[in-house]
């Protein structure tokens, strides 16, 4: 089943502002239960190629690939061929005759942008050590719903400038939103993709130190693990460096009286977050997780439907 037209998505750039905004209305229309009984796309079959281990990401693909009437299928490297050796190349040219659509959650951003490169269907980026998309447009929804806008929205993110602050930084620029970033000293988000994303936008994007005056006067709050899937040799260190950008009740004071707390999961809770602070009014983490769901099968929809 060789495509003649596809649209990847391995970053948040690979769509406009107005793409985004369409997948989102989609998404809220969904989860309201809107054509709960259509199945768009019904008689495909979706890829779930999970190097990393999951919960969210799997479970809500799985879910909402049934629910929109295709079929999933996940594949570990154990369960592959790549296991073995077998190339990038060959893989995607293989997986392109059998599938419509495949989803990626690998270490390394540049086999996502190959496996891409080599494919003849959409390739999704479910994670990748660069850029965490999905996730991202599960944030903007819950924004949406809590907010009722995602402009001028002052986001603070405290922590890490991982895959999650690289994508959050797109956001920004493509969708009006004023981010602020306080990360200790060396761990700042990717600085090529800052650069790029203020080039693109006049969206307010500033990294600090100080989590304190990054919280002042947010809106939402969120933060993400310290140490991240495959760096469990610098846990020790990180915890060290990491002390002051906890987000507990005395951060979270510094940002408006109703203010949202974020955080994508899975939580470490009394490392990055406190028990406090995750079960407390202003969490709306479950529902940042339950959008995983919506957001992907609007997305789903969006490259494969029609």
């Amino acid at each position: 089943m060789v495509k003649d037209l596809k649209r990847d998505f391995l970053t948040l750039m690979d769509l406009s502002s107005e793409e985004i905004e369409l997948i989102l209305k989609r998404a809220i229309e969904l989860k309201s239960g809107k054509d709960a009984d259509k199945c768009p796309l019904i008689g495909k079959s979706i890829g779930l190629l999970l190097e990393k281990s999951s919960t969210r990401t799997r479970v809500s693909l799985e879910v909402g690939i049934y629910q929109l009437g295709a079929q999933a299928i996940y594949m570990s490297p154990k369960d592959t061929q790549i296991g073995r050796g077998e190339t990038i190349h060959d893989t995607a040219k293989v997986l392109s005759r059998y599938l419509d659509a495949v989803v990626m959650r690998t270490d390394s951003h540049n086999i996502l942008i190959e496996f891409a490169s080599h494919s003849s269907i959409p390739i999704i980026n479910g994670l990748s050590d660069l850029h965490h998309p999905c996730q991202i447009l599960a944030d903007l929804m819950t924004i949406l719903e809590k907010k009722g806008r995602l402009k001028d929205i002052k986001l603070t993110y405290i922590g890490d400038g991982n895959n999650v602050a690289n994508s959050l930084i797109e956001a920004a620029s493509l969708m009006g939103l004023n981010l602020v970033m306080a990360c200790p000293k060396g761990y700042e988000p990717d600085p090529d993709i800052l650069k790029k994303a203020k080039a693109l936008s006049d969206s307010r994007i500033v990294i600090m130190t100080d989590p304190r005056v990054a919280a002042d006067n947010s809106d939402v709050v969120y933060t993400d693990v310290w140490i991240s899937m495959g760096q469990e040799k610098e846990a020790a260190n990180k915890k060290q460096n990491f002390t002051e950008y906890q987000l507990n009740n005395k951060l979270l004071s510094y940002a408006r009286k109703d203010a949202i707390v974020l955080h994508c999961m899975p939580a470490h809770r009394g490392e990055e977050i406190t028990d406090e602070v995750i079960d407390g009014p202003q969490s709306v983490i479950f529902d940042q997780a339950e959008n995983r769901l919506h957001t992907q099968k609007a997305l789903l929809e969006f490259l494969l439907a029609g």
